[in-house]
């Protein structure tokens, strides 16, 4: 069991310790299709288009719902 702190950090030691917290840049690649930057394994968010593997390539299309009209 660890005991409490006797004394209170600074925020400079606190800040000095978290500067290593990073995120990690993603992993991005080309399109095959429009050649935009996008996440491996998923669609592409430019054109649409997925291509899973060599047998498989299918291309998304959004259907954007119709607006109610007002009475």
């Amino acid at each position: 069991m660890t005991t409490p702190p006797k004394r209170r950090h600074s925020r400079a030691r606190s800040r000095k310790r978290r500067t290593h917290w990073k995120v990690p840049i993603p992993g991005l690649s080309r399109c095959p299709n429009c050649g935009e930057y996008k996440l491996p394994h998923r669609v592409c968010p430019n054109c649409g288009y997925y291509g899973g593997g060599k047998k498989e390539v299918r291309e998304i299309i959004v259907i954007e719902k119709e607006k109610k009209s007002e009475k």
